[in-house]
């Protein structure tokens, strides 16, 4: 009988359609915004990927040693307690939320310029965000599910803008030209070494939303042939290659915008088809970037219902999220609540940055706890450690404390420059904590080793 499980190649693409999003058509702008120099820029890109690296790795045998279905819930459930766990998941809920409407809202900038004539306010941006939000809320109300071939068509489409992107390299006409401006500002040199660390902090926080996606390496670590040799391969080559994409787009952007003018350009990628192929290409790529996001939206619509759904079927949530319509089969309750939460946070927060900010502030509890589980993981499945069907990270601890080292540093880099951003965070967190124990839910899950779930 064939093998189903996945092949070195398999997990490589996985992993690279994992992290690649819409995030690097915004990102950079964000992140070359709080960068001092190119230097810092550059170098908070790189450190990014090196940090996603390590966290695939970790996330990997995790769900290697942890092959359990529930996802982080039962990790965090197992290896600290259920109100933890339950807060975790829900923060990751609502992070996953804000994350949505972060990338309805670079579409809604996107689409705005073949709409209107001039820049669009971020009310504007914040209505088309909600409205595409509404239209696929109710596409999924009516029981479509995205097919592969739409998810195909998406990835071909994604596949396209990035090669375009870095396509313009191989125009040096196009080239920024520096120009002779007024009042330009302070010169970098000038600054110290806290205010280099403050600027690489800060940049990190866009850096760290763009390589977001590896951390779903846990639910595959026990599904891939030959998982010790593997995934660490397929890792290291998925990884690797979206750093030198990510690189060579952002390197695209220096040279062809101007790191001065990146600050400042929000839509970048239509500037550089503007460049390319005039206002009339520029226009139908914003579309098509467009249609890319809502597909997005649409994912994500799909997927965290189900999320809910297995919460509410653990007991951690109330059974109304079990709830299913009886003609299509629709989460309806799930599906309702998490769309409303997309609209909450994108009415609350109204811009990419403060959106982007929360996000991050709440993966960051999510990342480190999540983790830090590998040292308990590790602990209480030693006998697991021989078997050549899970995968064994080397020069453990580093990886895990790398990584959790970058997501603490990120996270008080937000808490010290965004501090209201950060208590709000803080409060979401502690609230679902305080519902766990109002809602007295049943005690820690005993978790036997010999009997984990490979469904």
């Amino acid at each position: 009988m064939k093998s189903s499980k996945l092949s070195l190649f398999d997990l490589t693409m996985i992993v690279i359609g994992l992290v690649i999003g819409m995030g690097i058509f915004r990102t950079a702008t964000d992140s070359a915004k709080d960068a001092l120099t190119p230097g810092v820029f550059f170098g908070a890109w790189i450190v990014g990927g090196l940090v996603a690296m390590c966290g695939a790795l970790t996330y990997a045998e995790i769900g290697s040693r942890h092959p359990v279905t529930g996802g982080y819930y039962k990790i965090f459930s197992y290896a600290y307690h259920p109100s933890l766990a339950f807060s975790i998941n829900c923060i990751i809920l609502v992070s996953n939320a804000a994350s949505l409407s972060a990338v309805a809202l670079i579409g809604s900038g996107y689409i705005s310029q073949v709409i209107f004539h001039e820049p669009a306010t971020d009310l504007t941006k914040v209505s088309i965000a909600i409205i595409a939000i509404i239209i696929f809320y109710g596409v999924n109300l009516m029981g479509l599910k995205m097919s592969s071939r739409t998810q195909n068509v998406l990835m071909i489409i994604k596949i396209g803008i990035v090669i375009m992107l870095i396509a313009a390299l191989c125009f040096p006409s196009i080239y920024y030209q520096p120009v002779a401006v007024a009042a330009l500002p302070a010169p970098a040199a000038e600054a110290g070494w806290q205010d280099y660390i403050r600027s690489f902090g800060l940049s990190l926080v866009a850096v760290s939303f763009t390589y977001g996606g590896y951390q779903q390496t846990i639910n595959f670590g026990h599904e891939v042939k030959d998982a010790s040799r593997n995934i660490p391969k397929g890792i290291f080559i998925g990884i690797t290659t979206i750093i030198i994409l990510y690189l060579a787009v952002n390197f695209s952007y220096y040279k062809v915008i101007g790191f001065n003018n990146l600050k400042n350009t929000n839509e970048i990628a239509t500037v550089i088809a503007g460049k390319l192929f005039g206002n009339t290409g520029a226009l139908f790529f914003s579309g098509l970037l467009f249609l890319s996001v809502l597909a997005y939206v649409n994912v994500l619509l799909m997927s965290n219902p189900r999320v809910m759904y297995a919460m509410s079927d653990d007991g951690v949530l109330p059974a109304a999220f079990r709830m299913r319509s009886k003609k299509k089969d629709v989460l309806v309750v799930s599906l309702s609540v998490f769309a409303a939460t997309c609209i909450i946070v994108l009415f609350f927060a109204k811009t990419f940055n403060e959106l982007l900010s929360f996000t991050i502030f709440l993966d960051c509890f999510g990342m480190a706890m999540s983790a830090g589980s590998i040292f308990v993981l590790r602990k209480r499945t030693r006998h697991l450690d021989n078997d050549r069907s899970i995968y064994k990270m080397r020069l453990y601890p580093l990886q895990p404390l790398i990584f959790i080292a970058a997501y603490s540093f990120v996270g008080i880099s937000i808490a010290i420059n965004r501090p209201r951003t950060a208590l709000v965070g803080i409060a979401v967190l502690a609230t679902f904590m305080l519902l766990y124990f109002l809602m007295n839910r049943r005690k820690p899950i005993a978790f036997d080793p010999d009997k984990t779930d490979n469904s």
